[in-house]
């Protein structure tokens, strides 16, 4: 079979592999979409630590069972599945007190496991044991059900930071995450929402699919100026930084309203992760921050339901399906920006 492996940093290969087995306690599937992400890109350019190559890269995935391991009970060959990315072990003390997203145990299909830029994969056994494989409801195709992933991360950052009915919701960066956080906002009842960004093609591109209350380009105006006019004085209740800007960090405390929350959902890089952060705003407006990373296995099977009932609409989303032998067109239109989601079909 094919699968698209990385080797080292800027050194992704398509290659011919034996297709795998199933052992017991796995599910072996038939990859039938397997969608892209910025952090694909970056671990084309630098690796990851948790990488060791070479290793079938793609975590976002969804297809349909062809073979059942020993001991599998419940599923049948055939079966729609969507994947979890990120697996809990489920037995740690914060598994036990709900906590999965902060698993200090926590692996990573695509990371530790080989994922889905192949036709073929194994689903592991620690998957199932933390109920990470989702039946895909009848009606959601494919492609559409891969995004349950990002969806999933998106529903954990907006349930940290509360979002709700009638609150103004600022979402920085215009990438699929910002656009799936505008949609799950509204579906979540917020008043408004406005989206920004700093590249006015890539804004003009998401706004024109999602259709925010407001646009805002923070590469030709002032993005707290703006906020404050938009919102008459007050600041937005909620702010969510969906990129990897310090700036952006800082900015979000100056624009949140007097109990405002703020989400720092895209990470910074490791080499630059400090920002300057005004303790007495955070103090006198009694404002939250909280932090985002990643999903639950719950988190999985609500955006799939989501996905399912209309609530948050994605399949517009999807502005690029691209072959297997085409990831790396697929890696180069992500990192330009040019897309709002890639997704390879094997």
């Amino acid at each position: 079979m094919k699968v698209a492996r990385f080797h080292a940093p800027g050194d992704i290969r398509l290659e011919e592999v034996p297709e795998p087995v199933a052992r017991p306690g796995e599910v072996k599937i038939r990859v039938r979409n397997c969608s892209t992400c910025g952090t694909d890109v970056k671990i084309y350019r630098f690796g990851h630590h948790h990488i060791r190559p070479p290793r079938v890269m793609g975590h976002e995935i969804a297809g349909e069972i062809v073979e059942l391991g020993e001991g599998v009970t419940g599923w049948n060959p055939g079966d729609r599945v969507q994947v979890i990315a990120a697996i809990p072990c489920g037995e740690c003390e914060e598994c036990r007190r709900g906590h999965r997203t902060v698993c200090p145990n926590q692996e990573s299909m695509g990371y530790h496991y080989d994922g889905g830029f192949a036709q073929y994969m194994v689903v592991p056994a620690k998957v199932l044991a933390v109920d990470g494989l989702n039946r895909i409801p009848d009606g959601v195709g494919f492609a559409e059900a891969s995004l349950a992933e990002p969806l999933a991360c998106v529903l954990n950052g907006q349930e940290l930071a509360r979002v709700g009915e009638g609150d103004d919701v600022v979402v920085v960066g215009s990438g699929p995450i910002g656009c799936l956080h505008v949609r799950l906002a509204r579906s979540r009842g917020a008043a408004r929402v406005f989206l920004a960004d700093l590249n006015a093609e890539r804004l003009t591109m998401a706004a024109d699919l999602v259709r925010p209350d407001a646009a805002i380009c923070s590469g030709e105006t002032d993005l707290v100026d703006e906020v404050l006019k938009l919102t008459g004085g007050r600041g937005a209740d909620v702010v969510i930084t969906a990129a990897a800007s310090g700036a952006a960090q800082q900015q979000a405390l100056q624009m949140a309203a007097r109990q405002g929350r703020i989400s720092f959902f895209g990470g910074l890089p490791k080499d630059d992760p400090i920002i300057a952060c005004d303790s007495n705003l955070v103090h006198y407006r009694e404002l939250t921050i909280v932090g985002a990373n990643g999903s639950s296995p719950a988190h999985n099977a609500r955006a799939l339901r989501l996905i399912a009932d209309g609530a948050v609409p994605v399949a517009d989303l999807i502005t690029h399906r691209l072959g297997l032998d085409e990831v790396m067109d697929a890696i180069d239109v992500v990192a330009r920006g040019a897309a709002i989601k890639v997704t390879i079909e094997p």
